[in-house]
């Protein structure tokens, strides 16, 4: 995998895209000139992987904007070794930014091609989150409880097993909706089983599915 000065320099203008967007984490926007997007997308897309746009990454699935990744790991609000559950591997693209900000990253993802080609190119970056081919409706119990939840597909509902796997004052950050459109979700666990419930704008997902596909 090759990361030429056009490729930085690509990086460094859609950091600048981001940052007049609304991203101000410098930390988030530092993990996106960390980590080379356009190692998450076939060749053919390479000239294009700076661009914020969503592509296809086989299995019917998406890589998603990366204002999308962006905007949402800012809903996170993370700190250095926060145990993160991100439900949707996908191309492993947000899975790095999370990794490159010092998270500690459980990762599921239900295709079984996606999960193998994203775990081949996070190990080669360097990283090492623990990854798993499985149903994220369910979560990771076995991990918990983390700091941060996060959903990259639309779900048509909140898991209850997933709230229940978040710390008290944790964030699940999740677009709900079965339509095209979702809307960008942040619940925060508060004691006593109560929730703060806050809502940010329409967004557009891949469907969050129940089976695991072979």
């Amino acid at each position: 995998m090759i990361d030429g000065y056009i490729h930085k320099g690509m990086r460094r203008q859609l950091i600048e895209e981001l940052r007049n967007k609304g991203i101000s984490n410098v930390a988030i926007l530092e993990a996106f000139d960390k980590v080379p997007r356009h190692f998450f997308l076939d060749s053919s897309f390479t000239n294009q992987a700076y661009s914020n746009m969503a592509f296809q990454i086989g299995a019917g699935q998406t890589i998603s904007h990366p204002f999308t990744v962006a905007f949402q790991t800012e809903l996170l609000m993370l700190e250095r070794g926060h145990r993160v559950l991100e439900i949707g591997t996908g191309s492993g693209f947000q899975t790095a930014i999370l990794c490159a900000l010092g998270a500690r990253v459980v990762s599921i993802e239900r295709q079984k091609e996606l999960y193998i080609n994203a775990k081949k190119i996070i190990e080669e970056l360097g990283y090492s989150p623990n990854l798993f081919f499985g149903d994220g409706y369910k979560g990771k119990a076995s991990y918990a409880p983390y700091d941060s939840i996060l959903v990259t597909c639309g779900a048509p509902f909140i898991p209850e097993e997933l709230k229940a796997q978040l710390k008290v004052g944790g964030r699940l950050v999740i677009p709900i909706g079965e339509g095209k459109k979702q809307i960008m979700t942040r619940l925060i666990k508060l004691e006593g089983d109560e929730w703060k419930t806050e809502t940010y704008g329409d967004f557009s997902f891949v469907p969050m599915l129940t089976k695991t596909a072979k």
